[in-house]
C-alpha cells in the first residue's frame, strides 16, 4: 500500500490518529522511531529550523518542497505537509500540489490566511475571502494525480471573524472538494464538538497547539468527540529547544556535561551506528548502562544496531 492510501485509510478508521509535528528530517525519523503512524511537516518548524525566523510566510514554495522531500524520503510513514496558502493564486496552488505530490507527500494542508502574513490574530494577519479559498481548493483537487492524495483545508478565520464564519467557510471548502477539514482557534471542548457535529461523515483533524487553550484533551476525548486525528504541530520543536538549552546549561567550562543529558541512544539506530564507532568501548558501556541498566561491548552495540536495521526495525516501537 502506498503512503497516500495508507493515510486515507487511517483517517477513515475508527481509531483516532495522533500526528506529531516534525521541524526537520531528524525529528521526523524520531517520530517514526517512537511508533507513530504519520508525521506533520509544520510550517512554523520549517521556518524556525531553516531560517531561525517565525512562520510569517517568508519561506518559498521551493524551500518547503525541499523540506517535504527530505522528510518523505527519510521515513516510511505518511507525511502530511503544511503548504500555507498554496504560495499564490489557483495557478500557484496547482503547481504546489504537483510539487508536493512528486516529493512523496501523502497529504497537503491549505489554509485561508493571506500571505505573506504577520503572525497574530486574524485582524492582524488577514484572511482571504471564502470565494478565493474555494478557487484554490478546486485547483488543488484538479491538480493531484493520485486520487488518494489528500487535500486538507483549514480555516483560520475563527479567532478574528468568529467560529460561525469559520464553520461556514469549512462547509464551502468541503463542497469544493477538500477531503479533510480543520479549524484553527478552537478554545474548548464545546467548540470542538460543534465542529465535529457539522461534519459527521468527513474526516476532521483537531489542531492542538501546545500551550494553547485546547492543549488538554486526550486522544480518547478527541476520538469520542468524532475527530479522525489530532496534530500536535510544534511540541517536538519546543521539546528539542528545551533539551538543547538544558544540555548547554549543564556544560562546565571544560566542555564536559555535569549530567548525563544526552547520548547516541537518544537518536534512531540508523544514525547512532557511526556515533557508536566514535564514542569507544567505555562510551558504549556508559550509554547502554544508563539506558538499559546493563553493560554491553561496542561490538555488541554495533551488532544490535545492524541487526535492527536488517529487520527494518530501529527499536521496538510504542503504538499510538
Amino acid at each position: 500500500m502506498n503512503k497516500t492510501s495508507e493515510l486515507r485509510q487511517r483517517l477513515l478508521a475508527s481509531e483516532m490518529l495522533i500526528i506529531p509535528g516534525a521541524y526537520d528530517t531528524l525529528s521526523a525519523k524520531i517520530i517514526q522511531d517512537t511508533g507513530y503512524h504519520a508525521v506533520f511537516m509544520t510550517g512554523y518548524g520549517a521556518s524556525v529550523s531553516r531560517l531561525g525566523e517565525p512562520d510569517s510566510g517568508i519561506l518559498s514554495m521551493t524551500e518547503m518542497v525541499q523540506q517535504a522531500r527530505s522528510m518523505a524520503q527519510a521515513v516510511s510513514i505518511p507525511v502530511l505537509a503544511d503548504a500555507d496558502g498554496g504560495y499564490g493564486g489557483p495557478l500557484n496552488v496547482r503547481r504546489t500540489v504537483q510539487e508536493y505530490e512528486a516529493a512523496g507527500i501523502a497529504a497537503l494542508m491549505l489554509d485561508d490566511r493571506d500571505y505573506p502574513e504577520i503572525a497574530g490574530s486574524a485582524q492582524e494577519r488577514g484572511i482571504i475571502s471564502s470565494e478565493q479559498m474555494v478557487r484554490k481548493i478546486k485547483a488543488a483537487v484538479a491538480a493531484r494525480r493520485d486520487p488518494d492524495f489528500l487535500i486538507v483545508a483549514m480555516s483560520c478565520a475563527g479567532s478574528g471573524l468568529g467560529l460561525e464564519e469559520a464553520f461556514r467557510r469549512l462547509r464551502s471548502y468541503r463542497a469544493a472538494g477538500a477531503d479533510v477539514v480543520m479549524a484553527d482557534g478552537m478554545s474548548d471542548s464545546r467548540e470542538l464538538q460543534a465542529l465535529a457535529d457539522l461534519f459527521p461523515s468527513t474526516p476532521i483533524i483537531a489542531h492542538v497547539p501546545e500551550g494553547g487553550p485546547i492543549s488538554g484533551p486526550t486522544k480518547g476525548a478527541l476520538g469520542r468527540l468524532g475527530f479522525a486525528a489530532a496534530i500536535y504541530s510544534n511540541g517536538p520543536l519546543f521539546a528539542a529547544a528545551k533539551a538543547v538549552k538544558r544540555y548547554l546549561e549543564t556544560l562546565d567550562l571544560k566542555g564536559a556535561p555535569r549530567i548525563a543529558a544526552a547520548s547516541p541512544a537518544d537518536i534512531p539506530a540508523a544514525l547512532a551506528l557511526h556515533l557508536a564507532e566514535q564514542i569507544g568501548e567505555e562510551g558504549a558501556k556508559e550509554t547502554l548502562a544508563a539506558k538499559a541498566g546493563q553493560e554491553q561491548s561496542l561490538v555488541d552495540l554495533k551488532a544490535s544496531i545492524q541487526d535492527a536495521l536488517a529487520k527494518g526495525e530501529e527499536r521496538e516501537p510504542l503504538r499510538f
